[in-house]
């Protein structure tokens, strides 16, 4: 313990209450603290080590004097821990000295060294103040204390869609499909990587394993876009290009589409969402289509994966996930990250989602700009048994196949994402150590939408997102994205601290779904 800007009272009440029930004279306790400069933990670790002497006895008035009495000098000497020390130690030798006990309460006939003296006196409430913890309540009005909620488990779709701006969805797929997705992508799993990068200059590693792929239309038509835009995935390494969707991925993207745009169209929608392609006549326009896909691997409870909020680089603002779960069931965990200016009001509260195999979850828009999610490690967790065997067409090793169909501990999830074309990897900003930069939201200032709020108050409960547990009730729509130096995850942890903030229209981003005025007026 560090005895610096503390007075020497305090340290010899404080070295005291260390030796308890041991008790030791102040001369004793002064030497222990100069000799360790002032530091009460180990005068305390020295004094330990030899018996204590038989303390004599003194009026109460006496001892409470001795170590309250300041000397002319006590301005001076708070400002060095050691130098009061030094001069307490000084103090206290002089008043034991025969010459000055004999001359007590006399006048003396010469000049006297002493230093001018005087006694505080103290009340019992000033008293426990002094010999109080640091971090305990000094009278002063206490700050109201922010109520938090211990967290919610969400089970059904129901409590999902009320509490978060996700939907949850139970048996997606054919059963049969399930699984073949789920054998297929474990047997694949075997050569995926775990992401590296650098943390308080040393190199970390996910505990979980990764894989990246681009659907195969897409890759014929902008190979290195998505190719470049792949290594954003692991973290600006240098990566090979990504594997096309496999059948079965395929086969469920396009059943994971037909969920997702239903679930948009019943959804209001936000500035600056993707405005979608032109539809032919008579067509429903599409609203969001799946290009790329990122699969993880979980063996076991232990694996796991921190909060976090995904990089929006080639998402883009208010972006929508389908994120597919095969295998052993997990919890999904999401928190709210609360503005600045709502701290002092309200707690973020956290919510569980158990996800069973064959289930979907949508993170749909201002998801990524409201919450962090998380894969939690999990000790207790159901083994899987698939339903289905293998498909044959995997590989000839029969082992390998007789392995597969074992029951598991493995989770595999499938996170379907479109990578608008307006935030191609060629128009991402690079910093000055010449990397694209990440693009992130502005989590901690954000304001309502009072657009969305006015349609509530004309429509009632009955319309889109208004009601009890509304997401218009919460700020959501973020005032500010900015562009970032990314080169310390891979160049030694060292960065050039590069940001800006994004301007949509320098940047040449768009169509949007709505106007947007509304964020630039926010930025002013």
């Amino acid at each position: 313990m560090d005895g610096g800007h503390v007075d020497t009272e305090v340290l010899l009440a404080m070295l005291s209450s260390l030796l308890y029930p041991h008790e030791h004279e102040e001369a004793v306790l002064l030497d222990a603290l100069v000799n360790s400069q002032g530091d009460v933990e180990a005068a305390a670790k020295s004094l330990r080590s030899r018996p204590p002497r038989k303390r004599r006895k003194v009026s109460g008035r006496t001892s409470i004097d001795a170590w309250l009495r300041k000397d002319a000098s006590q301005s001076e000497a708070s400002t060095s821990p050691r130098r009061a020390v030094q001069s307490s130690t000084a103090v206290a030798t002089h008043e034991r000295s025969p010459a000055s006990s004999s001359a007590e309460g006399q006048t003396p006939s010469g000049p006297s060294t002493k230093p001018v003296s005087r006694v505080k006196q103290v009340t019992s409430s000033e008293l426990m103040a002094l010999l109080r913890p640091p971090n305990s309540s000094d009278g002063s009005p206490a700050k109201p204390q922010v109520p938090r909620l211990p967290p919610l488990t969400l089970s059904t779709p129901e409590m999902v869609a009320e509490h978060t701006p996700c939907t949850l969805h139970h048996s997606v797929l054919p059963p049969e499909l399930a699984c073949r997705l789920y054998y297929t992508l474990l047997y694949a799993s075997r050569d995926w990587r775990r992401t590296k990068w650098w943390l308080a200059d040393r190199i970390v590693q996910s505990s979980h394993s990764t894989s990246f792929f681009v659907r195969a239309t897409d890759r014929k038509e902008s190979e290195g876009e998505l190719t470049a835009a792949a290594q954003f995935w692991y973290n600006g390494m240098k990566t090979d290009p990504p594997p096309v969707f496999p059948g079965p991925m395929e086969e469920a993207c396009q059943i994971v589409e037909k969920v997702v745009n239903a679930e948009m169209r019943k959804r209001r929608r936000f500035p600056l969402e993707w405005g979608g392609y032109p539809a032919e006549d008579g067509e429903e326009p599409l609203l969001w289509r799946a290009n790329v896909a990122a699969s993880n691997c979980y063996a076991g409870g232990k694996e796991s994966l921190g909060f976090h909020s995904d990089q929006l680089t080639c998402l883009g603002p208010y972006p929508t996930i389908a994120s597919m779960s095969l295998g052993v069931g997990r919890i999904f965990r999401l928190r709210e990250v609360v503005p600045l200016d709502e701290r002092d009001k309200r707690a973020a509260r956290t919510y569980n989602i158990p996800l069973r195999h064959n289930s979907l979850v949508i993170m749909h828009a201002s998801t990524q700009e409201v919450y962090k999610h998380a894969v939690p490690p999990q000790p207790n967790i159901d083994m899987f048994h698939p339903p289905y065997p293998p498909p044959a067409s995997l590989t000839d090793d029969q082992d390998v196949l007789a392995r597969l169909e074992e029951a598991s501990n493995v989770r595999i999830n499938v996170t379907f994402r479109f990578y608008r074309p307006d935030y191609s990897s060629s128009s991402t900003p690079r910093c000055k150590c010449g990397v694209p930069c990440i693009l992130r939201p502005d989590m901690k200032n954000r304001y309502e939408d009072l657009t969305a709020a006015s349609k509530c108050d004309e429509g009632g409960e009955n319309e889109i997102g208004c009601g009890s547990g509304s997401k218009a009730a919460k700020k959501t729509i973020v005032a500010k994205y900015w562009w970032t130096c990314y080169a310390g995850v891979q160049n030694d942890g060292k960065g050039c601290g590069y940001w800006k903030v994004m301007d949509v229209k320098a940047e040449g981003r768009g169509p949007f779904v709505g106007d947007v005025s509304t964020m630039l007026q926010a930025q002013s």
